[in-house]
């Protein structure tokens, strides 16, 4: 089924309809990143890491495993990845309850539910991809959640929103994809989809 835009929602789509819409879920449907960056602060304060919000920002959809490791490189330090990596998440967790969802996205998500497959294209953990849209009440929104360890190449490669496409059995060329960051952005554009930018916290208030 093909989906017309309106043009009166906040966030401006692209021109022409679309089979199928793929959503990040950091920053894009769940207003984490603020949550994320309080949990990755806390969690790496705990082996005198420094993560800076700005590069943190930057680095926006890249697996949480990945960061710690380039984290590593970068500091001269020899973080044990998994450790740090489940101390983040139940961190994360512990702030769920002050998580809410980017309105402009919502307006769409409700908008045409029922009507086009929806798919969450992340980064992050199932564990917490679910556990946010769970909070969220949206987890039963979508008909397949693409997370970190589902793929091998990371955004900006076209892996993970391709691997969506599948799944939903519509064409790239047929799918629209939300992101709020710029990897996330290229890896769209790779993968022959158009796409729309949701601007950061600080863009939107």
């Amino acid at each position: 089924m093909m989906l017309k835009q309106k043009s009166r929602m906040k966030l401006k789509l692209p021109d022409g309809s679309f089979s199928a819409y793929l959503f990040d879920c950091d920053g894009t449907i769940a207003d984490s990143m603020p949550l994320h960056y309080l949990a990755w602060k806390k969690a790496l304060e705990e082996w005198n890491c420094e993560f800076d919000e700005k590069i943190f920002y930057e680095w926006g959809g890249m697996p949480v495993v990945e960061i710690i490791s380039t984290l590593n490189q970068r500091h001269a330090l020899s973080m044990p990845v998994e450790t740090v990596s489940r101390r983040k998440e139940s961190l994360y967790f512990e702030l769920l309850p002050q998580l809410k969802a980017v309105p402009e996205v919502l307006e769409h998500i409700r908008a045409a539910h029922g009507q086009i497959p929806f798919a969450v294209v992340s980064g992050s953990t199932r564990e917490s991809v679910v556990a946010s849209l769970a909070s969220l009440q949206l987890l039963d929104r979508f008909e397949t959640l693409v997370c970190a360890g589902d793929y091998k190449k990371s955004k900006p490669d076209p892996e993970a929103f391709l691997l969506a496409a599948t799944r939903l059995g519509v064409a790239p060329t047929q799918c629209l994809v939300f992101e709020d960051t710029e990897m996330g952005i290229l890896a769209a554009e790779a993968a022959g989809m158009a796409s729309v930018k949701v601007p950061p916290p600080w863009e939107r208030l």
